[in-house]
């Protein structure tokens, strides 16, 4: 199955919600229909990936996990 190479874009309002959307896109490379996390793609056909800097919003920051010593210390 084919489909286009533009990917589904919706409103800036849906845009905005913290978590991340499925969308699909037609590999640029053999044209199956791929699935993707905020514009971000990668096919299991061919092996083409786009870039991450083509997606849709910033990827979001890691963040700090606690470290074990301070766990333990809140349990105290």
């Amino acid at each position: 199955m084919t489909a286009s190479p533009r990917p589904e874009r919706r409103s800036p309002d849906e845009a905005a919600s913290e978590h991340p959307e499925i969308t699909y896109i037609g590999c640029a490379r053999c044209g199956t229909l791929i699935a993707g996390l905020d514009g971000r793609y990668a096919c299991s056909g061919c092996g083409w990936v786009n870039e991450w800097t083509e997606g849709h919003r910033p990827l979001p920051e890691a963040r700090r996990r606690r470290s074990a010593d301070s766990a333990s210390a809140d349990m105290a």
